[in-house]
């Protein structure tokens, strides 16, 4: 009797920017040749779903989305708080990754992005990822909240990690939010680059970005978008 296979919830970001002439790319992040998993693969930002993703006071710092609503949009067979901790991980693994972060103030305002705010995220960035300060802690400190509205489902794609595991990742769509910039990345990746998906979709072909096919099947759908409006247009939910 073969054994089953461990589950391995996690979620992906397409960040996506305006091109300078037209049309419009998204951003990948290189994962290191050593490991394991999508060694040398072009990626999303993205990584594990955490229990405290969906925890009360991880749950109490988000806006925009109600766990039943993300049930609603993700599907019925996962609990409402877990399905909304899909968003949470992601903005969580974005900010992570790529210092980029979704974020509103209480009242559903958006952030004053200033220099003072900019260091101390920073400086709270490094502690968050060197494990000294946990994501929600980091959120509190600036009275902050997840924004799960700026970030749109895209798609949902099961990936065989090992004969023994499987990754169960959930993809989303977010525009580059102005005016934050990308930071450092984080260890785990090697390079980041932005490409238009008919441009990634060319190098994959000539063998010069190597890309999972979840990836590659991603591009080849935003590759019939022409800007990033319609496209977010297209794949924010539709409650009924």
């Amino acid at each position: 009797m073969s054994a089953v296979a461990k589950h391995n919830p996690a979620s992906s970001v397409v960040l996506l920017r305006e091109a300078q002439t037209r049309g419009f790319e998204v951003f990948f992040t290189r994962r290191p040749d050593e490991m394991p998993f999508l060694g040398e693969t072009y990626c999303f930002p993205g990584g594990s779903v955490h229990e405290g993703d969906y925890a009360d006071g991880m749950l109490c710092r988000c806006r925009g989305l109600s766990p039943a609503d993300g049930r609603k949009i993700i599907g019925a067979h996962l609990p409402a708080r877990q399905a909304l901790g899909f968003w949470i991980a992601a903005i969580r693994m974005l900010f992570e990754e790529v210092g980029v972060l979704f974020a509103i103030k209480e009242t559903g305002e958006p952030i004053t992005w200033n220099a003072e705010l900019q260091v101390q995220l920073l400086e709270k960035r490094a502690a968050f990822r060197n494990g000294s300060l946990t994501f929600q802690s980091l959120l509190e400190s600036e009275n902050l909240f997840c924004d799960a509205a700026g970030l749109a489902y895209f798609s949902h794609w099961h990936t065989p990690a090992t004969p023994s595991s499987n990754i169960d990742t959930y993809f989303f769509l977010a525009a580059m939010p102005e005016p934050q910039t990308l930071l450092d990345t984080a260890s785990e990746i090697t390079r980041g680059r932005w490409l238009a998906p008919d441009r990634a979709l060319q190098l994959f072909n000539r063998g010069e970005l190597p890309i999972a096919f979840s990836t590659f099947a991603s591009l080849r759908t935003l590759a019939d978008f022409d800007d990033v409006k319609n496209l977010l247009k297209e794949f924010q939910p539709k409650f009924t």
